[in-house]
């Protein structure tokens, strides 16, 4: 390649220190002086390239690199002042070509290595195309044993055991390495052809070498799109699809690595060293403008096409880390024209390794995707699985099974989103947006990683407690043959113990939680100080209402399903809380009470129970006659074998308790169990009717006494009764007053 003159060197040197506007005008004015700026600004450009494993000077080593916008920043400014450079002087270059001069191929050295180029090329192409017919024949007897095996090509709908499935991996394999060696056979020979004919000391030409790369990371990339499409051997394909399809995609992604590999890895340094380096840059630039624009057209063309095969294998299976195909479906077309402009820029920034550095970082997603998908596919495998106990333990402990397989799936969920998390990290590395390693060695990954370890040993621990806890209380409550029921007070204490006993885990947990994330918990503590205090100013009520709960909980004032009568409203317990009581009244009513109201509590269910019956008989009766009669009532009463187990004591009858204008009072007491008195009374109240009927006992009712007045002497006058016989059927009565 021709060299400007030494004085040009020295000028685009120096206007390369001090580019001033004069000076970078006559740079720019001179076409010699101008390449010479531009070979300068390259060598800087290399040299600094060189030396960015190094720390810069001035900064110590174990600094954080800069981050990913200062180097997208960086990157573009430096890909927009060479594409100013290159597109001036490949325009100066374009004249030389047209006015005659032949740039490079002027030079013998260049003619020397175009030569070794084309016949390591040549060698290389021969040796591939023969050794590939060899393979096909290999792939085909391979394609027929996989077939034999029963292989159903249309998607393996239908069941394959799984000797035939690890078969038909093996042959997959198989036919991957037989492809790859196929490829560095070739490679081998272009290198040895290249050897023999190159400038001696057992190395190739550089521009050989070029080629060399160039060949195998872009055949290579192709052996594994050739594996996962197959168009020749449906057996062998890595995916299921039809022949169709799999062409179609298969040719469209050849096209694109052909046109992307060899266009940034070759033509790009043929051009450089055979015409100049700018038109190289610019050829480059030109073919990656060209195979965007076509990736982008074919990937918006089957946008549609391919989101309603994705949405329709959505839903038979799940994919990409546990989540429906559909999420794919709707943004496959921009992931894939994102993936193609980050191919762009790259070939641009660093042509030789773009491609390399693409396979590399979609390897290593495609391997943090699947094992991502695989991981999160065994906990969705696990989670569908409920945890099972001894039957010994289930009776011991009846809500452990459950309250296991309620904190299993959480568990589950939590890993499966670490899952993700780790996917996200490894993708974003594979890409150079996210230096992981870096991160896990700095204080801040340290760090991050110790804060998330923490909060799962607090939640552990948190979790661990309360099931103890209320797995004690549940054993306490349970009832088991040869242990005595709990009682009522033991089922209200043990309850609001419960109900305690988890606000305060869950309080200490948070806080514990949020001082390990690094958020100052003291002014939170404070805050709920400062609340508390103006809520006990301001909710008096409440305090009162919390105070004598507590106070009638431990004197055992009533408990849960006791008969009691409080603030007015009668009926049983149904829930007691550290603040109010449950009341459900006869008429299904439900009546809170809270505790501030509850001033007096009259309870029908503590130890005993009595009937207290007040029974009235007329004047004329004779009372001894109808105490009889009560006794003989009882006494058919404890015959009953539902009532009578649950009379504690013989009937008592204390005597009249009162003689009034309605009659004679007996009062009859009769003791029972806790709760059973209003069952006996129903009982004994039937039997007295029927005891009293059957001996004529007459029950008072309403009299009306008639007084017709007396004079000074006490004689009252007679009252004038007359009889009348009955009126025949049909007729009138007549009246005594003389009316019609």
């Amino acid at each position: 390649m021709g060299r400007p003159s030494s004085a040009a060197d020295a000028a685009g040197a120096q206007a390369a220190q001090a580019l001033t506007p004069a000076a970078l005008a006559d740079v720019l004015e001179n076409p010699e002086t101008r390449k010479a700026l531009i070979e300068q600004l390259r060598a800087q450009g290399q040299s600094a390239s060189q030396r960015q494993g190094e720390p810069p000077a001035g900064k110590p080593a174990g600094e954080s690199p800069p981050g990913w916008r200062q180097r997208i920043t960086e990157g573009t400014q430096r890909f927009l002042s060479g594409l100013v450079l290159d597109v001036a002087q490949g325009a100066s270059d374009i004249r030389d070509l047209l006015s005659g001069k032949g740039l490079g191929l002027e030079d013998d050295a260049t003619t020397q290595a175009l030569r070794r180029l084309a016949v390591a090329v040549a060698t290389a192409l021969v040796a591939f195309v023969l050794m590939r017919l060899v393979a096909l024949w290999i792939y085909r007897r391979i394609d027929d044993w996989v077939a034999g095996l029963g292989w159903n090509t249309k998607g393996g709908q239908e069941p394959v055991s799984m000797p035939v499935l690890v078969r038909r991996a093996g042959a997959i394999a198989g036919a991957l390495v037989i492809d790859v060696l196929v490829v560095l056979l070739a490679a081998g020979a272009a290198y040895g052809v290249g050897v023999y004919g190159g400038p001696g000391g057992g190395a190739v030409d550089p521009i050989v070498a070029v080629f060399l790369k160039a060949f195998l990371a872009v055949e290579i990339t192709k052996v594994l799109v050739r594996t996962v499409f197959s168009t020749r051997y449906p057996h062998l394909r890595l995916l299921p699809m039809s022949d169709d399809m799999a062409k179609y995609w298969n040719g469209w992604l050849i096209v694109l690595l052909t046109a992307a590999g060899y266009g940034t890895m070759l033509v790009d340094p043929v051009v450089s060293l055979a015409l100049s380096r700018a038109l190289g840059r610019l050829t480059g630039l030109i073919i990656m403008l060209a195979v965007y624009v076509y990736a982008v057209r074919i990937i918006w063309l089957n946008r549609l096409h391919v989101r309603e095969k994705l949405a329709h294998s959505g839903a038979r299976t799940l994919t990409f880390l546990g989540t429906s195909p559909r999420l794919l479906a709707r943004v496959w077309h921009w992931l894939g024209i994102g993936y193609f402009s980050v191919l762009l820029v790259v070939s641009q920034l660093d042509p030789t390794n773009a491609l390399p550095f693409m396979v590399t970082a979609t390897l290593q997603t495609l391997v943090a995707v699947g094992v991502g998908s695989l991981a999160t596919l065994l906990l969705n495998s696990l989670l569908a699985k409920p945890i099972r106990i001894s039957d010994e333990l289930r009776l011991r402990l009846p809500m452990l099974e459950a309250r296991l397989n309620a904190y299993v799936p959480t568990a589950l969920r939590i890993a499966g989103w670490v899952v993700r998390i780790v996917v996200l990290l490894l993708v974003l590395d594979a890409w150079r947006a996210f230096n992981l390693s870096h991160w896990l060695t700095s204080g801040a990954g340290a760090a991050a990683i110790g804060v998330a370890v923490n909060v799962l040993i607090v939640l552990l621990i948190a979790a661990l407690t309360w099931t103890v806890v209320a797995s004690i209380i549940e054993h306490r409550l349970h009832v088991r043959e040869g242990r005595p029921l709990p009682t009522a007070r033991e089922k209200t204490l043990l309850s609001l113990f419960r109900n305690a006993a988890l606000i305060v885990i869950v309080t200490m947990t948070v806080m514990v939680v949020l001082s390990q994330i690094g958020i100052d918990v003291a002014p939170l503590i404070a805050g709920a100080g400062v609340v508390g205090l103006a809520v006990g100013f301001g909710a008096q009520k409440l305090v009162q209402d919390i105070i004598t709960g507590i106070f009638i909980q431990l004197e055992n004032g009533m408990n849960e399903n006791d008969v009691v009568q409080v603030a007015g409203v009668f009926g049983t317990v149904e829930k007691m809380t550290i603040r109010s009581v449950g009341i459900r009244t006869l008429d299904g009513g439900y009546h809170l009470v809270p505790f501030s109201s509850v001033d007096v509590v009259a309870n029908h269910m503590r130890d005993f129970s009595y009937h207290l019956g007040e029974y009235t008989i007329s004047h004329r009766e004779n009372v001894d006659e109808a105490m009889q009669h009560l006794r003989n009532a009882f006494a058919e009463l404890m015959t009953d074998e539902v009532l009578a187990p649950e009379i504690l004591e013989d009937i008592a009858i204390p005597g009249v308790t009162a003689v009034n204008e309605k009659g004679v009072t007996i009062r009859v007491l009769i003791k029972t169990k806790p709760g059973m008195q209003w069952a006996v009374q129903r009982g004994y109240n039937r039997l007295v009717k029927k005891h009293f009927a059957a001996a004529g006992i007459e029950l008072p009712y309403p009299h009306m006494v008639v007084y017709f007045g007396q004079d000074k002497s006490g004689h009252a006058p007679a009252a004038r009764v007359e009889l009348e016989a009955p009126a025949p059927a049909g007729t009138a009565t007549p009246r005594t007053d003389g009316a019609a």
